[in-house]
């Protein structure tokens, strides 16, 4: 219940959410990273553990998560805090993968973990996503509120139970 999830992530599902990401994306955020199946497979495209930054607040997940994956940065935070940590100027986010159960969470929950998310990433980067749901999960007054737009990336019908991902970009500056 506190990971919102079914089951964990499959192969298939880290296949297709880190298609478009890998070492020319630059750093990558990761949001909710869990025991790591997203994490191991940006580092299998090339993605330098150096260049991650993993934000998980299950201290479980935590303990793990430094085991695995030494050289990546692994703050153990709330991700709508992420806008509250200092990050070095320019040291923006080339791309970002979402694995938190965003349907479970109350709207303005979603907004600040977007909000957060965005306001460090690259004008340019996408925020990759699964819901198991039939739309994405981020509602769309919190899209439009943003400037942000989702479209729909793919099915992973190998995972269980099969999930979209989503891609969401900007489309004008947050508010």
């Amino acid at each position: 219940m506190g990971t919102a999830a079914v089951a964990p992530s499959g192969r298939a599902l880290a296949s297709l959410i880190t298609r478009e990401i890998d070492q020319t994306s630059g750093k990558v955020l990761e949001l909710g990273p869990g025991t790591g199946i997203f994490t191991e497979r940006l580092v299998s495209r090339g993605v330098d553990q150096s260049d991650l930054t993993l934000v998980e607040q299950n201290p479980g997940f935590v303990r793990l998560l430094k085991q695995r994956f030494p050289r990546a940065t692994i703050l153990e935070i709330d991700a709508a805090a992420l806008g509250l940590i200092r990050q070095p100027r320019g040291d923006l986010f080339g791309a970002a993968v979402c694995g938190l159960g965003l349907r479970n969470m109350p709207v303005g929950h979603i907004e600040g973990i977007m909000r957060s998310a965005f306001s460090r990433m690259l004008p340019d980067a996408a925020l990759y996503l699964f819901t198991y749901g039939r739309r994405c999960s981020v509602p769309a007054e919190v899209l439009e509120r943003l400037g942000l737009a989702a479209e729909h990336f793919g099915i992973a019908l190998l995972n269980l139970p099969p999930a979209s991902v989503y891609r969401i970009v900007r489309v004008r500056n947050i508010q």
